[in-house]
């Protein structure tokens, strides 16, 4: 499965109100370690891959693992106490 491809308009006022959303994304972003002799990984990468959060532009744009559901990155935007005002999922609008 490819990557997705998520963008937000997340109402900002500052450098705290953008510090915010970057840090709940980071948590997003994921580590799982299989067993190499079981799965013949080192390692698998899940999670939010990159972001990049824009306070002049009002937008979070998040490069996700195919795992990460859009609604799942949108709660965690919110949980900051930001407003989302619009959302994409690999260039579809979707309902915030």
């Amino acid at each position: 499965m490819a990557d997705h491809e998520y963008e937000f308009n997340v109402k900002m006022t500052c450098g705290g109100c953008s510090g915010a959303v970057e840090r709940v994304l980071k948590k997003l972003d994921g580590m799982l370690w299989a067993l190499a002799f079981r799965m013949l990984l080192s390692d698998l990468r899940l999670g939010v891959k990159s972001f990049d959060v824009s306070l002049p532009e009002q937008t979070a744009k998040v490069t996700a693992s195919p795992e990460l559901s859009y609604d799942s990155v949108l709660a965690t935007i919110k949980k900051t106490g930001k407003q989302v005002t619009a959302g994409k999922a690999d260039g579809v609008s979707k309902d915030v």
